[in-house]
């Protein structure tokens, strides 16, 4: 396959992996040793095995999250902090998989990946970041009972006021409740109260007179 062919197949997408080059005559170890040459070359940047893309791309970390552990979503402090929930910044792109936990570092980022149960697997929205990339990201509510989820004794008031939770209108306290009973686990659904709690205390203390 030549350069400009590869080019052609993958149009310039942010990220592209090497099953999109097996194609016709080209078998995935004939994609994988010319994709290892170009790289080699500098022509491509390798972000793990068998993901790539190109020097001059500069794709949102959040997709680039989504393409090293396919079927995994951005949560916890960094689908906080994007939502602007939580005031401080967040160094390392934090996701969700049923997957194996794990981590990786390239030129677009930290990525750290928890496991999560199958049945805690939702919850996720398909968003528009910058231009045409989207990525799957925690609905606010579940990227706030993710983290309850993974921190010991996470559903404390002390814990959760301890977030400085701030622009909590954009909460929706239904959604939340019914995200903490579909959990079935009384330790986020006690923290869905604690969190409402503190939305309705807010409310009240702002309330225009």
């Amino acid at each position: 396959m030549r350069w400009q062919q590869m080019q052609q197949t993958v149009k310039n997408q942010p990220l592209f992996e090497t099953s999109l080059l097996v194609a016709g005559d080209v078998t995935r170890h004939q994609a994988q040793r010319q994709l290892s040459d170009w790289v080699q070359a500098q022509k491509l940047i390798q972000l793990r095995r068998g993901i790539y893309t190109f020097p001059e791309q500069n794709p949102h970390p959040f997709v680039v999250a989504n393409h090293l552990v396919p079927g995994s979503y951005v949560s916890l402090q960094m689908a906080l902090a994007y939502y602007h929930l939580i005031p401080e910044h967040v160094a390392v792109v934090t996701s969700v998989t049923t997957q194996r936990p794990g981590s990786y570092e390239n030129k677009f980022g930290r990525f750290s990946y928890r496991h999560i149960t199958s049945s805690l697997f939702f919850g996720i929205e398909y968003r528009l970041l910058v231009n045409d990339e989207y990525a799957y990201v925690a609905a606010p509510e579940k990227a706030l009972l993710d983290l309850i989820h993974f921190r010991p004794q996470g559903d404390s008031a002390a814990y959760i006021e301890s977030l400085r939770l701030q622009n909590l209108e954009i909460l929706n306290l239904e959604r939340l409740q019914r995200f903490a009973a579909r959990t079935g686990k009384p330790k986020l659904k006690r923290a869905a109260n604690v969190i409402e709690a503190i939305v309705r205390r807010e409310a009240e203390e702002y309330e225009p007179l």
